[in-house]
């Protein structure tokens, strides 16, 4: 309808080359970069498109260069930003470096890593049942560390654990350590002490009557588990009993002690006295520290004093030199008689040996100056000999109070390890499993991160494997390595010092296997049953 108007408006004014060209002007006016219309696809239906170039060619031909659907042009567009920005987020990962330690999950294998070691399964060869391991260490770390308090005279963990085993009723370290535990309850005069009162109990425990104050203090806990085992224990029977309630029975007792008002104050006394301790040996730290400094600033003033009286002779020899009668220095008058030639070439001879004569006489005095200067610095050798000297005397002293304050650290140390409150484990590995230390028994035990499961490394090959398969990039392996670290020597001094003692028990056992059939070998010779000679030195009478 337009074109028909436009046509019948110019149709008597133009022709139809002109009106070709203006209808053609008019159209072109909506088709420019940019504008969105419909087009028609080759299947016949219409589609949004855009204009994305006009091209004019030599004819003045104007044509269009590729009309695409916007629809997917968005499409494009967007995936393309897409991409652009993971591929930027990639950049920035690459670039930016990991700074460790992280998470050990989250520790993954690099090509820069060291070769780890594989780590040795550890050894579970207990006697008792793996669900009673936990509280076997917890006594026995327990009664090791507060033997004084109870009176009870320190037995090893294998001999514990081997009396915890045995079947017999009267063992005496079973006894004692019992007998022990029940005194001191007895003393803080509880409700068990109330109990014993009313049933008219004898108030020295006794190889007869342990089992009585045994059972009272049950029914009085009154624990379903253990509490069904008094009437094997009333008729005698205690070696009976399984492992684990032994074990149960005892990490009860020691439960109740530690809530009493002894061992309370107890644990304070060892809090102010490691204080005390602490205090003492960070003041000795300091005041080392302080005499360090001080030594280095004397030796550093001492340094700068030499080279100061080094530095003032060196300039008195360089400014004694020899002077003419007009007061110039020969060099100076060398230069000027360069430059005035004319005015000393009318005598020669005079000035040559007069300038002869000064560098003889010049040499002299600077030889007399070097002498005096040498002798000085000889003077100064003399010196520093004697400060050599003083030196020694004081390095040999150094290393005595070396010495001395090694046996000063390991003083601090010996009587921190004495007023030990509770036992930390060293740290964890990857899979949260713990690793324990125990002083007194030498062994490393590893506890797995459910507590259902525990074992141990005996020996000091173990230890290295299990450093070397230790990931530092991690959080808790680092800090587990760092402990390990810091107690290594002492882990294999134990752990030699128990291999000797195991070669030992060895030897001894095939000596009583190679005795004649005949003689039967009594059991106190047999280096397992030595828990059976346990006499407790520390026992009250």
């Amino acid at each position: 309808m337009f074109l028909y108007s436009q046509a019948n408006c110019f149709s008597g004014m133009l022709s139809l080359k002109d009106l070709a060209d203006t209808i053609a002007a008019k159209l072109q006016e909506h088709l420019f970069v940019g504008a969105e219309l419909h087009g028609k696809r080759k299947k016949g239906d219409l589609c949004p498109c855009k204009i994305l170039k006009v091209l004019e060619d030599s004819t003045v031909k104007t044509k269009y260069e590729e009309v695409k659907d916007s629809g997917k042009l968005k499409k494009k567009k967007v995936e393309a930003e897409e991409a652009e920005a993971t591929k930027k987020e990639d950049y920035h990962q690459k670039e930016e470096p990991i700074k460790y330690p992280i998470d050990d999950l989250l520790v993954q294998p690099e090509t820069d890593d060291p070769v780890f070691t594989v780590r040795p399964l550890p050894s579970r060869d207990f006697n008792v049942p793996m669900d009673g391991v936990g509280d076997l260490l917890m006594v026995w770390d327990f009664l090791s560390s507060f033997s004084k308090l109870l009176h009870l005279w320190p037995f090893s963990l294998e001999d514990f654990e081997n009396a915890i085993c045995r079947k017999g009723s009267n063992v005496n370290l079973i006894v004692e350590t019992h007998s022990s535990l029940i005194q001191l309850l007895k003393s803080e005069k509880d409700e068990c002490f109330s109990a014993v009162q009313k049933r008219t109990r004898a108030l020295k425990i006794t190889l007869s009557n342990w089992t009585d104050y045994l059972c009272d203090f049950l029914e009085i806990i009154n624990i379903g588990d253990l509490s069904t085992h008094i009437t094997t224990i009333k008729r005698g029977h205690y070696g009976l009993l399984d492992a684990q309630v032994k074990v149960g029975i005892l990490r009860e007792l020691v439960n109740q002690v530690l809530e009493t008002d002894i061992a309370r104050e107890k644990l304070a006394g060892y809090v102010e006295e490691r204080q005390v301790l602490l205090s003492m040996k960070r003041g000795e730290a300091l005041e080392e520290g302080r005499k360090k400094r001080e030594e280095k600033e004397w030796l550093k003033a001492k340094s700068v004093d030499n080279g100061a009286t080094n530095g003032h002779g060196v300039d008195s020899t360089e400014n004694n030199q020899p002077v003419l009668s007009n007061g110039n220095h020969i060099g100076q008058n060398g230069q000027i008689a360069k430059n005035k030639g004319e005015a000393f070439s009318t005598r020669p001879n005079h000035a040559s040996n007069n300038s002869r004569r000064l560098e003889i006489e010049s040499k002299k005095t600077g030889k007399k100056k070097n002498m005096g200067v040498e002798s000085q610095a000889e003077k100064g050798i003399d010196l520093t000999k004697k400060e050599a000297l003083l030196l020694l005397r004081d390095g040999k002293i150094a290393a005595s109070t070396w010495s001395i304050k090694e046996r000063r650290r390991a003083y601090f140390e010996r009587e921190l390890e004495k007023r030990i409150l509770h036992t930390n484990p060293l740290g964890k590995d990857r899979d949260y499993n713990r690793y324990w230390w125990f002083k007194r028994d030498g062994r490393v035990f590893v506890e797995s991160s459910d507590s259902k499961l525990w074992g141990y490394y005996c020996c000091k090959e173990e230890i290295d494997a299990l450093m070397g398969s230790l990931n530092p990039k991690g959080e808790r392996e680092r800090a587990l390595q760092k402990q390990v670290e810091k107690f290594y020597s002492r882990i294999c001094l134990e752990l030699q010092k128990r291999s000797k003692d195991l070669a030992t028990k060895i030897a001894l056992e095939e000596a009583v296997h190679r005795r004649s059939t005949r003689v039967r070998a009594l059991p106190r010779e047999n280096p397992a049953n030595a828990f059976l000679n346990y006499v407790n030195r520390w026992k009250e009478d």
